[in-house]
C-alpha cells in the first residue's frame, strides 16, 4: 500500500508568506488554492483511496474534502498534523519568525509557544507513521514544514545533516510513500531531530538565500526592514 502526503492548497495568506498556527482562525483556500486542485486529481488515484486524514485547520480539511469529492469516505481528523505553533509571531510574517529561529534555535519554544520547531516536526512525523493505522492507500493533508521535511529527506545528499530552513514544499503535490519504506523513512528523520541541525558560520544575513519549491531565489534576509511589504515574497511559509 501507499501514504500520499501533500501541502493544503493555497490561501491569502500563506500567498503572502503569513504564518498561522492556530485552527481556530477561519483561514480558507483561495481561488488559486481551489484551482490547484487538479493537481491532486491528476497525480493521486484518488477512486482508490480508502483513508483520509486532514490537520486540525480549515484549509486541511477544505483541501481534502474537495479532494474526495461528494460523496467521500469519512474525514479523519488528526492535530499531529497541524501546522507548527508560532506563538507571538501568529498572523505575522515568516521573515520575522526565521530571523528569531535563528537567533534562538530550534528546540527553544517561540514566546507564547507550546512548541519548538523540533518539537513540532517531531509531532508531525508522528502522525505520519501513525497513519499506518489507518487503511491504505490513505491521503494526509498537512503543511508546508512537514512536505518539506520529508522532501529534504528524500533529496538529501549522503551525511548531511538536518538544516534549520527548509525549501518551501509546493501546493497539492503528493509525497508518495510505500508503506513498507514508511517505518525507517520516519525513524531516520526522528534520529536526525536528536543529532542536531547543520553547522554554519556568519548570522542570517550572512548566509541565507531562501529558496522555493523550483529552487528559485525567493529572498535573502539583507532585503529585511521595518517598512519592507508582506506581499513580497519574503520566506518560503514553514
Amino acid at each position: 500500500m501507499t501514504t500520499y502526503v501533500l501541502r493544503h492548497g493555497q490561501t491569502n495568506y500563506s500567498r503572502r508568506y503569513l504564518v498561522n498556527g492556530d485552527p481556530t482562525k477561519p483561514i480558507h483556500l483561495s481561488e488559486e488554492g481551489r484551482r490547484s486542485l487538479n493537481k491532486g486529481w491528476s497525480s493521486v488515484p484518488l477512486h482508490s483511496v480508502k483513508t483520509w486524514l486532514a490537520s486540525e485547520f480549515p484549509r486541511a480539511q477544505q483541501t481534502a474534502n474537495l479532494l474526495m469529492g461528494v460523496p467521500g469516505p469519512e474525514l479523519i481528523t488528526d492535530p499531529r498534523l497541524n501546522e507548527l505553533d508560532y506563538g507571538e509571531f501568529e498572523g505575522g510574517p515568516f521573515l520575522e519568525y526565521a530571523v528569531w529561529l535563528d537567533g534562538h534555535g530550534t528546540h527553544e519554544r517561540p514566546p507564547g509557544g507550546s512548541e519548538s520547531q523540533r518539537e513540532g516536526i517531531r509531532r508531525m512525523l508522528t502522525g505520519v507513521l501513525a497513519a499506518l493505522d489507518h487503511p491504505g492507500p490513505r491521503v494526509l493533508v498537512a503543511h508546508g514544514l512537514l512536505v518539506s521535511v520529508l522532501l529534504w529527506h528524500r533529496d538529501r545528499a549522503p551525511g548531511e545533516a538536518m538544516p534549520l530552513f527548509f525549501p518551501e514544499a509546493p501546493y497539492v503535490e503528493p509525497f508518495t510513500i510505500p508503506d513498507m519504506e514508511l517505518p525507517e523513512f520516519i525513524a531516520t528523520l526522528m534520529n536526525d531531530l536528536e543529532t542536531g541541525v547543520q553547522d554554519r558560520t556568519g548570522g542570517i544575513g550572512d548566509w541565507g538565500i531562501f529558496r522555493n519549491g523550483d529552487g528559485s531565489a525567493v529572498a535573502t534576509v539583507d532585503s529585511v526592514s521595518p517598512s519592507h511589504s508582506q506581499d513580497q515574497k519574503d520566506l518560503p511559509h514553514a
